[in-house]
């Protein structure tokens, strides 16, 4: 075989997988942009290929951050899957930049309406705000439902832990599993009934071996109740991503009892997120070990942050530094780090 011809034949076996051989550790690896206040989070498996959820904000800065890690950090030559949770421009604002940049290949999400996705239908902008989304190229597109496990390779060859990523929730629908009643739901405290497409986020469950993380989009109060009442059907979790940038509309103490978190990550902005009822149910919960912040709380109510050394960024003119996880590839233990800090923090899954 020839060089040149070798030379084809290697970039075409990167290109199946994402990256390149060299860069693939076993790790499954979580990356947490600073997108802002927006949401964006891209996961590399142990098995080389990428998911990204959510693209923060159109208009170049958060696109600009995610392709910056998936490109330089990730070393990505494309994005394998792309879960948009719900249809709110801080969470699908970014995709067509970075489809602009790196190929992606299957688009999951709950379908393009062709309304203002909130119900207003005074509001005549949504086919503009939409239409980069709409049209941008892609490989595939398909309308993901509750239960559906992601097409990723799950691994586990050679005694080496298996991946799976299941969408446990979607457009309020719920994934069905037979456990017992969960004793929480017997006293239920509701709020006001939320109509905006928030309400319809799809919600994932990543597994690697023991490991488990949970992603929400910005589910709210009384959708959440319907993930573990009246049985819960996400169980225990390593990592929570605080569903809704960690606002109090969203993040029901019984989902947060029920999923009990090790640790507790916020995309939240310098003023969006970080809510106080938030706060104090993670506060309450007595499995929380760390809260990770994006960017500290810089409104008036600053007892809403966790310790310095967990949040990301602390001033409004800031680097943009951003969040990472890496689960050892026996999935016994997992890292979270700053890496622009320094910090880093090691756990036990359980």
């Amino acid at each position: 075989m020839n060089h040149n011809r070798l030379l084809g034949v290697l970039a075409l076996m990167c290109a199946t997988v994402s990256l390149c051989g060299d860069q693939i550790t076993g790790k499954l690896d979580v990356y947490w942009p600073d997108v802002e206040g927006g949401a964006a989070t891209l996961i590399v498996t142990p098995s080389g290929e990428s998911l990204l959820i959510d693209t923060g904000m159109p208009g170049g800065r958060d696109s600009g951050r995610i392709l910056a890690l998936a490109k330089d950090k990730a070393k990505l030559t494309r994005i394998d899957y792309l879960v948009t949770t719900h249809m709110h421009i801080d969470h699908f604002g970014g995709a067509a930049e970075v489809a602009a940049q790196l190929p992606i290949g299957t688009v999951f999400d709950n379908g393009i309406p062709d309304e203002d996705p909130d119900g207003n239908k005074a509001d005549r902008t949504w086919v503009h705000r939409s239409k980069p989304y709409r049209e941008m190229q892609v490989g595939a597109r398909k309308v993901i439902q509750a239960g559906e496990f992601l097409p990723l390779k799950a691994g586990g060859a050679g005694g080496r832990p298996s991946l799976t990523v299941r969408c446990v929730a979607a457009r309020q629908q719920m994934a069905t599993l037979k456990q017992a009643h969960n004793p929480l739901c017997d006293t239920p405290q509701r709020k006001e009934t939320d109509t905006s497409d928030n309400a319809n986020s799809i919600v994932l469950l990543i597994r690697f071996g023991s490991f488990e993380l949970f992603i929400g989009g910005d589910l709210t109060w009384n959708v959440e109740e319907k993930l573990i009442c009246p049985s819960n059907v996400v169980g225990t979790v390593d990592v929570m991503q605080m569903n809704h940038h960690g606002l109090d509309v969203s993040n029901n103490p019984l989902l947060v009892n029920a999923l009990a978190p090790t640790v507790a990550v916020m995309s939240n902005g310098t003023e969006k997120g970080c809510g106080a009822e938030t706060f104090a149910t993670l506060k309450k919960t007595a499995s929380v070990q760390a809260i990770y912040q994006i960017h500290k709380n810089l409104r008036k109510d600053s007892e809403n942050n966790t310790g310095t050394e967990y949040i990301a960024n602390l001033d409004k003119q800031c680097t943009a530094n951003p969040i990472q996880l890496a689960v050892d590839p026996d999935g016994k233990n997992y890292t979270l780090s700053i890496p622009a800090k320094g910090h880093q923090r090691t756990f036990q899954t359980r």
